[in-house]
């Protein structure tokens, strides 16, 4: 069964993305922690991020990367904070999180709301800085 990021992937479910090429999606996370929270996958459906192939992981990461620096220069932060977990969507990803302490990243705080609107402004902004 596809997981619901293959379902992103094929039009089947719609997303706010912020970036797309041949082999990866970018789009924002709809239970955020942050204002500009994103998730980076591959289009190729593999659950565990380490059994991706060498060439496609680097990549991957280097496609992550772009969008870090989108993500930077829409969203006030420190950092953009980088975690791998796995286990809730059978899918590799990177939660791409804008920080200003580690605390930040702590997926126990409350999620954060935004209207369908700000969801747009916010894809909007960062897509506009991704080169």
């Amino acid at each position: 069964m596809a997981s619901i990021f293959s379902k992103i992937i094929n039009g089947e479910i719609p997303a706010y993305k912020v970036a797309e090429d041949e082999n990866f999606l970018a789009f924002l996370d709809i239970n955020p922690l942050a204002k500009g929270h994103t998730l980076v996958i591959p289009k190729k459906e593999v659950d565990y991020i380490f059994d991706i192939e060498d060439p496609l992981y680097a990549d991957l990461f280097v496609f992550a990367r772009k969008v870090a620096k989108g993500i930077k220069a829409v969203v006030p932060c420190t950092k953009i904070g980088v975690t791998v977990i796995g286990l809730e969507v059978p899918h590799a990803h990177i939660h791409l999180i804008p920080i200003n302490s580690i605390y930040d990243m702590d997926f126990s705080r409350p999620k954060m709301k935004f209207t369908p609107e700000e969801f747009e402004n916010i894809t909007d902004s960062i897509a506009s800085r991704i080169s």
